[in-house]
């Protein structure tokens, strides 16, 4: 994959970038007619046929990105659906706990401790320090008929847990590391780009069939839509 050189500023994308790769792939058909033309101004034929290539890479880019966010997307769904059992699952271990360790000041302490703090990161750590303290003390738990696999699952689910957090915070995987990928990448592309259509703005200046081919449609669309808003308001 190409990535943009180092005096090429990253740029964020102003147009949807699908629409931005389809007119850089239009712009690499219709220029490649215009070939012998631009190579008079330095837009030399090895020069035309790099913007199918960083097209490509952009494109790659932007479909890893749209991947990873929509992980990200999907974890902090997940997460939603699952944090309020999770809680309830929590507390209700505690009460367990609480009740079968009544009499032992010193694991009750214990579970004070564990009670300690607030948030979705403590209540993970909450349900592993609650099988850590449950399999070092099981017998008080065995005497109040509580299933000692639930030590286990609080265990395996702080696990999961911790892992569906992170993907949906970012952290796994992180979709920004992809998004700063695709701008680079978007960024190589566009500097092309443009410097295609300068060079076709210039030397088609006087002939209108060929100029039209080096300008964006996208941008002359919604430059259209303005003007006739702009005549409907007043």
């Amino acid at each position: 994959m190409h990535s943009s050189s180092p005096d090429e500023e990253v740029q964020i994308p102003t147009i949807p970038v699908d629409v931005f790769l389809q007119e850089a792939e239009n712009l690499c058909k219709w220029s490649l007619d215009d070939a012998r033309a631009l190579s008079a101004v330095g837009i030399t034929e090895e020069i035309l046929n790099d913007l199918p290539l960083r097209a490509g890479a952009c494109r790659e880019a932007q479909s890893i990105w749209n991947k990873d966010y929509r992980s990200q997307q999907e974890a902090q769904k997940e997460w939603a659906q699952q944090v309020p059992e999770a809680y309830d699952f929590r507390n209700d271990l505690l009460a367990s706990l609480r009740f079968a360790y009544r009499k032992d000041d010193a694991l009750l302490s214990r579970v004070s401790a564990i009670t300690d703090g607030s948030g979705h990161a403590d209540m993970i750590q909450d349900l592993n320090d609650i099988a850590v303290l449950g399999r070092e003390n099981p017998d008080l738990l065995t005497a109040i008929g509580f299933d000692l696999t639930q030590l286990d699952l609080a265990a395996t689910r702080a696990d999961e847990l911790a892992d569906l957090l992170a993907e949906a915070n970012g952290d796994k995987a992180d979709p920004n590391e992809s998004k700063i990928i695709r701008d680079k990448a978007y960024t190589h592309l566009k500097v092309l780009v443009d410097e295609i259509r300068e060079a076709g703005k210039y030397v088609f200046r006087n002939n209108k069939n060929r100029l039209k081919g080096y300008s964006s449609e996208y941008w002359r669309k919604l430059h259209r839509k303005q003007s006739s808003s702009q005549d409907d308001v007043a």
